[in-house]
C-alpha cells in the first residue's frame, strides 16, 4: 500500500467477511448474457479474468436487502495486458450485468504502462435496477466510473448506510460525476446527469462550429448560442435547485 496517499472515495475497503475471490467462467457470462458476436470476441480479446469478488449481502454486512437490491455483488474484471486499457470496456460490463441478476459493481484493472498506469484499477457500475413493466428483466443504464487510479492507493472506508438499496446508491453517488441536489432521488440524478452529458457534446460541437467558421456575423451567432447553452449547462450541473428555479 503507497503510505501518505490519499483514496478515492469509490475505491473502497470491503470488509473480509464478503470476500469471496471465486473464478466465473467467461463461458457462463455467454451464456447467461446472451451477447452478439463482437462482444464475444471483446471478452476473449480483452478480458483475462473474471472474479466475483465480494458479496454484499444481510449474512455478510447484516444489513437488510429489498427487491430491488436483494445483494450487491462485486466483480473484479482483468484486462489482459494487450487489451485496451484506456478505455472502458462498456460493452463488456453490459454483458456482465446482463448475466447477473443483482446491482454490481465493477473493479476494472489493467497492468500495462500505455494507456492507464502500470498495476492500474477503475471502479465503475450502472443503476441497475428492476424493469417497472418486466420483473424479470433489469434497467441498465450508462457506466459511471473514476479514471485509472494506482491498484495499491489505500482504500477508502465502505459508506454507512441503513440498508443494503441505500449503501447501493451511495456507492454510485461517489461515482457520478454531478454533485446531489438536496432530496434528489438516484433516478433524477442519473436522468440530469444524462442531460448533462448530451449538453456538454453539444458544447463542443458548437464549439468546433466557432473554429471552423469564417463568416464574422455567423461566428457571432454561434457565439451567443453557446455562451447560452454552457449558461444552461452551469445551471443544470449546480449543486442546489437554485439553478433549476431560474432556469426551470
Amino acid at each position: 500500500m503507497m503510505s501518505g496517499e490519499a483514496s478515492h472515495p469509490a475505491l473502497l475497503d470491503y470488509p473480509e467477511r464478503a470476500r469471496l475471490s471465486r473464478v466465473v467462467p467467461k463461458n457462463r457470462i455467454v451464456g447467461a448474457g446472451t451477447p452478439g458476436r463482437r462482444v464475444r470476441d471483446q471478452l476473449t480479446a480483452q478480458v483475462a479474468r473474471i472474479t466475483w469478488q465480494y458479496k454484499l449481502a444481510p449474512e455478510t454486512l447484516n444489513l437488510q436487502g429489498s427487491r430491488a437490491v436483494p445483494e450487491i455483488q462485486i466483480f473484479r474484471v482483468a484486462l489482459k495486458p494487450a487489451g485496451v486499457a484506456d478505455a472502458l470496456p462498456v460493452e463488456v460490463l453490459r454483458c456482465i450485468d446482463r448475466a447477473i441478476g443483482f446491482p454490481l459493481i465493477f473493479e476494472v484493472t489493467a497492468s500495462r504502462e500505455d494507456g492507464a498506469p502500470r498495476d492500474a484499477i477503475r471502479v465503475a457500475a450502472t443503476y441497475k435496477r428492476p424493469s417497472e413493466s418486466d420483473a424479470n428483466k433489469w434497467v441498465i443504464d450508462d457506466y459511471f466510473a473514476t479514471d485509472w487510479l494506482p491498484a495499491d492507493m489505500p482504500r477508502a472506508p465502505l459508506p454507512i448506510a441503513l440498508d443494503l438499496p441505500r449503501l447501493y446508491e451511495q456507492v454510485l453517488r461517489l461515482l457520478i460525476p454531478v454533485s446531489t441536489r438536496s432530496g434528489e432521488s438516484m433516478a433524477a440524478l442519473v436522468e440530469r446527469h444524462s442531460r448533462v452529458v448530451g449538453m456538454q457534446r453539444e458544447c463542443q460541437r458548437l464549439e468546433a462550429r466557432v473554429q471552423r467558421e469564417k463568416q464574422f456575423n455567423r461566428k457571432v451567432e454561434f457565439n451567443r448560442q453557446l455562451r447560452g447553452l454552457k449558461a444552461e449547462l452551469d445551471a443544470l450541473i449546480e449543486s442546489t435547485n437554485e439553478g433549476q428555479k431560474k432556469h426551470g
